[in-house]
């Protein structure tokens, strides 16, 4: 199958990359994580001189990574998922599936510890969102129900215990490697996609009506 062309999964992908190497050109990555990455505590009072506002950083930790690995992952899911979504529902709906998720992997990880100091960066939390919409679009339904409806309810809810059990198990297995993942903001982000992609999917089809 040949895709349109990737106008936004493409924008995202060049832009992240882009910022993560002028920042480390600049030697500006430990303080732009600081700066601009999402910290639990600042919701609950904790203030951090010359950080950017709380209600921004959800986006900003979306362009901070820890390293190229870490990039080259999410920049390798997000293309691969991203490009696949986008040409099903569209590139104006896509940048709202990966805005939507970035805020309910922050909002997730808030809930699972508020008290948390530490920079939560990286765009792994919104990628979880897309990754959610191709698993619903390209993924084959789980036959637990005749019902077209019952159907679908079911394999979002299958998906969603799916993608928790996967991403506490890979928590506790990186805790043994002193590797802190952000389990929560991948969880939070992937239930958004569950829960977005069929009504962005409606309203790009009313739209091209």
């Amino acid at each position: 199958m040949r895709l349109p062309p990737s106008r936004c999964t493409n924008a995202i992908a060049i832009g992240t990359t882009a910022i993560y190497l002028l920042l480390v050109l600049l030697g500006w990555s430990d303080a732009a994580d600081i700066a601009g990455g999402f910290v639990p505590a600042r919701l609950a009072g904790m203030e951090i001189p010359g950080a950017l506002p709380a209600w921004i950083t959800p986006l900003t930790a979306t362009l901070l990574h820890g390293g190229m690995l870490h990039l080259g992952f999410n920049m390798l899911m997000l293309v691969f998922c991203g490009r696949m979504v986008e040409a099903v529902i569209g590139p104006a709906a896509l940048a709202i599936l990966y805005v939507v998720g970035a805020y309910a992997a922050a909002g997730m990880q808030f809930l699972v510890n508020p008290a948390d100091g530490t920079p939560m960066i990286g765009a792994s939390g919104a990628i979880s969102a897309l990754f959610a919409g191709y698993a619903l679009l390209f993924g084959r339904p789980r036959g637990f129900a005749s019902h077209p409806t019952l159907g679908v309810a079911i394999n979002i809810v299958w998906l969603a215990a799916a993608w928790i059990g996967v991403q506490f198990l890979m928590g506790f297995a990186f805790a043994d490697y002193g590797m802190a993942i952000a389990t929560g903001a991948h969880v939070g982000g992937f239930l958004a996609g569950l829960l977005l992609i069929r009504p962005l999917l409606a309203w790009r089809r009313r739209s091209l009506r």
